[in-house]
C-alpha cells in the first residue's frame, strides 16, 4: 500500500470509535457525581480518610453479603408496597414527593410519631405508615387528581393524614401541600396524570428520569450554588431516590427496568454523613464538628451543607469503586449501599450507639 492510499481498516476502526463516542455522549447523565467531586476537591471543612474508606469497603461488602442485600430487600419491610403495579408506583411517587425533614428537637417520647398497626413509627417510616393508614381510611392520598382538588386536599386534610400520636405535628406541612399541588399540576399538564407516562418518557434510562423530574418539577430540583462554580451543584436526592425505589420495588423489571441504574448515586441527606463520620471515612473541621455535635442549624444551601452532602456522595462512590476493585463480579451499587448504611445508622440509633448526632438542616430537599 502506498502513502497515498487510505488504510481502510484504520478508517473503519476510527469510524467505530467515533460512533461509540457519539453513542456514549448521547446517553443521559445527571451530573450529580461530577458536582460531588467538585465539592470534594474544593472542600475545606469536610475531608475523606482514604484508609478508613478502604476498611469500610471491606466491612460493608462483608455485611451486605451476609445480609443478602439486593433490590428484593426493599419490599421485605412491612410498610413498603408488596405489589408491582401502578398503585405501587403511585405510592412510591407520593412517598418520595414528601420524603423530607422528619427530625425533631424534642425527645423520642415527645417527637412527631405515627401509631399504626400497633407500632409507633418515627422518621421516614412515620411518613410511610401515615400514607398506608390514609389509604385504609379511604383518603386517596396517592392520587394526583386528589392533589389538585383544592376543596378536598387541604391543609386540614394533611393534618388528618399525618396526625401524630404526640403533640408535635409533622414538620413543613404547608410545604408538603405545595409539593402535592405542584406535582398534580405537572402530571396533568405534561403526562396526562399518568406516572406510567412519566416513566415511559425516560425511555429506560434512570438518569433521564432523574433529569425529567428535575426539569419539570420545581420541588425535585435539588441543586445549589457552590464556591463560585458557574453551574449549580446537582444533588437531586429525592429525584434519585424515587428512581431507586421504583427499581427496588419492581426488582429491575417492568416500570423498574433501567439500563443505567448504576448512574444513581447515594441520596445525600443527614443520615449518611452521620454514619460515614462514625466509620471514620468523613471528617469535619473543628468548628463544623462542634456545630453538628451542638445540634445547631446549618442553613440549606450553605457552604457547610454543600460540603456535607457533596463529600458524602463522593465518599460512597469511592467506597463503591473499592468494592468493585476487590470484587469485580459484585452487583453492589450506590443505591444498595445507601439502603444498607441508612439501616445501619438506624440500628445504631436504636441501640444508643451513635457517636455523633446528624446535622440539622430544615428543608424540603431531604
Amino acid at each position: 500500500m502506498s502513502d497515498d492510499e487510505p488504510d481502510l481498516e484504520l478508517l473503519a476502526l476510527l469510524r467505530q470509535h467515533l460512533r461509540g463516542k457519539q453513542t456514549t455522549s448521547e446517553e443521559p447523565e445527571t451530573g450529580v457525581l461530577e458536582g460531588a467531586e467538585y465539592v470534594y476537591n474544593n472542600a475545606i471543612d469536610c475531608a475523606l480518610d482514604m484508609r478508613s474508606c478502604k476498611n469500610a469497603a471491606i466491612a460493608i461488602y462483608e455485611q451486605m453479603q451476609l445480609k443478602s442485600y439486593s433490590p428484593a430487600t426493599w419490599a421485605t419491610h412491612e410498610l413498603h408496597p408488596k405489589t408491582k403495579d401502578e398503585a405501587a408506583l403511585a405510592f412510591i411517587f407520593t412517598m418520595d414527593l414528601l420524603n423530607f425533614s422528619f427530625w425533631s428537637e424534642k425527645s423520642d417520647a415527645d417527637r412527631f410519631a405515627i401509631f399504626y398497626k400497633d407500632k409507633r413509627w418515627t422518621g421516614y417510616w412515620s411518613l410511610v405508615a401515615a400514607l398506608q393508614r390514609a389509604l385504609e381510611e379511604g383518603i386517596p392520598i396517592t392520587d394526583s387528581h386528589f392533589w389538585q382538588d383544592q376543596e378536598e386536599c387541604t391543609l386540614d386534610t394533611l393534618k388528618r393524614v399525618f396526625r401524630s400520636c404526640t403533640d408535635e405535628e409533622m414538620p413543613l406541612l404547608e410545604e408538603r401541600l405545595s409539593c402535592l399541588r405542584e406535582a398534580g399540576t405537572v402530571l396533568y399538564e405534561k403526562y396526562q396524570c399518568s406516572l406510567a407516562n412519566l416513566i415511559k418518557a425516560a425511555d429506560g434510562s434512570a438518569a433521564a428520569l432523574v433529569n425529567l423530574l428535575a426539569r419539570d418539577f420545581d420541588c425535585f430540583r435539588d441543586e445549589h450554588r457552590y464556591e463560585g462554580r458557574r453551574k449549580p451543584i446537582r444533588v437531586l436526592k429525592r429525584a434519585q431516590i424515587f428512581v431507586a425505589d421504583v427499581w427496588a420495588c419492581f426488582e429491575g423489571e417492568g416500570y423498574g427496568e433501567f439500563r443505567d441504574i448504576d448512574k444513581i448515586t447515594m441520596f445525600a441527606d443527614y443520615r449518611i454523613p452521620q454514619i460515614l463520620n462514625s466509620l471514620g471515612c468523613l471528617g469535619f473541621s473543628p468548628l463544623l464538628d462542634a456545630t453538628v455535635r451542638d445540634k445547631k442549624d446549618i442553613p440549606s444551601g450553605s457552604n457547610w451543607e454543600m460540603q456535607l452532602r457533596g463529600c458524602s456522595i463522593w465518599c460512597v462512590e469511592l467506597i463503591r469503586r473499592e468494592i468493585k476493585r476487590q470484587h469485580p463480579e459484585s452487583k453492589i451499587n450506590a443505591i444498595l449501599m445507601d439502603f444498607f448504611l441508612y439501616d445501619l445508622i438506624k440500628e445504631m440509633e436504636a441501640a444508643g450507639q451513635e457517636t455523633i448526632p446528624h446535622h440539622r438542616t430544615r428543608s424540603i430537599w431531604y
